[in-house]
């Protein structure tokens, strides 16, 4: 059964999830102050159901890493994921002009339930120009708070279209030939605290081996600073990403810093026709203490699309 949860909305700046008096979720999408750091709305904190922080925010060596965000690392020459840019031959510019950002146009739908957050949110891609390239339609979904689990669950889902009169090329640092740098795609950031921890797969894979492969899920198991307690995220793909535009492969750290990433061009670009659209849908579960690939296999065998 699910434990019912407490939305609010502070509008023009964010929306806010409790339940059982923790903030488990504050999705901010009011402009970021730093062009740089390729304005985009973010997830961040993210906790867990006692109340511990899962997710980074501006660390020192990325500050334009910001909890769980909506990314694209190269993007028909420009970087929408923020930061220096890598650049064949010449490793990483910082190149203020080629960075993008993301900008929030609205609500389309806002629905609140007992125990269930839904939105749609539409949003515009737009080159450091101000030229607009893609349209967004963003579907998140806080839902099945669970107590007696330890777990909730976050859907993101994206529709993206190009509204530019040309292909937009996605790619990334390996598709240009950086080795094992495919991050692009929904990204996670987990706190400092949580370099070193472990990566689970399924079939008994996992460890950072796992960069570059491909599995319909992946789990980073953390422990915390400050207290006696470690936290698992799960990182899910929908059924019917199988079919989209182009195969995903996970992007994964864990010493250093602590990142996963849906990668959707990791080895190869791929493009997207003037007027045509492609579609992912992920899910992202928080959930205290250590979880081993069993109970990650029965919950999201339980736990339905």
């Amino acid at each position: 059964m699910s434990e019912p949860i407490t939305v609010t909305h502070r509008h023009g700046e964010r929306i806010t999830v409790e339940s059982g008096g923790v903030e488990l979720l504050s999705y901010v999408y009011k402009p970021d102050p730093v062009a740089y750091e390729a304005r985009k709305p973010y997830a961040h904190p993210l906790r867990t159901l006692s109340g511990n922080l899962v997710s980074g925010y501006r660390p020192h060596d990325h500050r334009w890493h910001k909890g769980i965000q909506m990314t694209a690392s190269h993007l028909s020459g420009q970087n929408f994921w923020g930061g220096h840019t890598y650049v064949p031959g010449a490793w990483y510019q910082d190149l203020p002009g080629r960075i993008g950002s993301m900008r929030h146009d609205g609500f389309a739908e806002f629905t609140v339930e007992e125990d269930r957050l839904a939105f749609r949110e539409l949003l515009t891609w737009i080159e450091n120009g101000g030229a607009e390239w893609a349209s967004e339609r963003r579907d998140l979904v806080v839902h099945s708070v669970d107590a007696e689990e330890g777990a909730w669950a976050l859907d993101w889902a994206i529709e993206l279209t190009n509204v530019r009169g040309e292909p937009l090329v996605f790619g990334s640092p390996t598709a240009e030939g950086r080795e094992l740098a495919g991050y692009t795609g929904l990204h996670w950031r987990g706190p400092r605290d949580f370099g070193g921890g472990e990566i689970l797969a399924p079939d008994g894979r996992g460890g950072e081996e796992m960069m570059g492969r491909q599995a319909p899920w992946l789990a980073f198991v953390g422990e915390h600073d400050g207290v006696d307690a470690h936290a698992t995220l799960i990182f899910a793909h929908a059924p019917e990403n199988a079919d989209a535009i182009h195969e995903s492969h996970w992007f994964v750290r864990s010493h250093g810093t602590p990142t996963v990433a849906f990668s959707w061009a990791f080895f190869e670009e791929f493009a997207l026709a003037p007027g045509a659209s492609f579609a992912y849908r992920y899910r992202v579960v928080v959930a205290d203490g250590a979880w081993d690939r069993e109970r990650i296999e029965r919950y999201l065998k339980a736990l339905e699309w």
